[in-house]
């Protein structure tokens, strides 16, 4: 690759190689205060490049790679080029990790606990992260939740916070002096604008926590919370999980030891502070 950069996020270290500079002049910037990969090794290695030469130059056409790709993966326009370098950042982990049971969810930690917010795209888990940081949780991440199988610990992979839609203003407004990437337009999530997590996020991002709730949000509707059966709460964490069939019996093992420790509630919420009000009771009665 033309252009490369080097960055550890939580224990999982990436090599980004790009046909193209910008992407790379833009990830350079928002991860600047990022460290390398553990002695100068990456993990896993990711391409930005053009199918055709002409793409580099003509209509530049972003394809995704790496170790891992999907080759029916539509490619991005270049000035897209951060979300197509953070799209397959995720494509490795969710194809490629088998050292945590990954979890897509949210998550953020308090007293050496956390929580983690798992749903569909649009339930706002990004945002919500990003809200309960402001009023001084620990970030560690919108993504995924690294559960580790062997002690049930949860270790942070605070990447770029990837805020969408309406939830970009919410975000701004509880964080005015944060760093921001460009606003995308017209991507095929929406609107979208990365936001680089706090220092206290990346400066203990090696610090896992025990999970203390599992929740699982949803934006747009009246305010309501209820607990979630642990049956059901396996059953929508095993679609959560990028890689628990991967990881077979220890990944039974995870997850079944999560469910069983840890409350399971739903919660629906019109607006972020609703919700953000809600988890905050749910933690103090914990």
């Amino acid at each position: 690759m033309r252009h490369a950069f080097s960055v550890r996020i939580g224990p999982v270290g990436f090599r980004i190689g790009s046909d193209w500079r910008a992407p790379i002049a833009a990830l350079e910037t928002l991860y600047r205060d990022y460290p390398g990969p553990c002695d100068g090794v990456a993990d896993f290695t990711v391409r930005l490049f053009a199918r055709r030469p002409w793409r580099r130059f003509v209509r530049p056409s972003v394809e995704i790679g790496g170790d891992y790709m999907l080759p029916e993966a539509a490619p991005l326009p270049l000035r897209q080029g951060v979300l197509a370098a953070e799209m397959a950042m995720n494509l490795q982990m969710a194809l490629g990790a088998r050292r945590y049971l990954l979890l897509h969810a949210s998550a953020v930690e308090r007293d050496g606990r956390a929580v983690l917010m798992t749903g569909i795209s649009g339930a706002g888990k990004s945002t919500l992260a990003t809200l309960l940081a402001a009023k001084g949780w620990r970030f560690m991440g919108d993504e995924f939740a690294l559960l580790d199988p062997a002690t049930g610990l949860v270790h942070a992979f605070p990447r770029l916070i990837s805020l969408k839609n309406e939830g970009i203003a919410a975000a701004e407004a509880a964080w005015p002096a944060a760093r921001m990437g460009p606003l995308m337009r017209a991507t095929p999530k929406g609107d979208i604008r990365h936001m680089v997590p706090d220092a206290r996020a990346i400066a203990t991002m090696d610090t896992p926590a025990a999970p203390a709730l599992l929740a699982f949000p949803r934006y747009g509707f009246a305010t309501e919370t209820r607990p979630v059966p642990p049956a059901e709460a396996f059953v929508r964490m095993t679609q959560a999980s990028t890689n628990y069939v991967a990881l077979g019996e220890a990944g039974f093992r995870g997850l079944t030891g999560l469910i069983a420790q840890v409350p399971s509630v739903a919660i629906d919420y019109p607006d972020g502070m609703s919700a953000v009000a809600q988890l905050e009771a749910l933690w103090s009665a914990l």
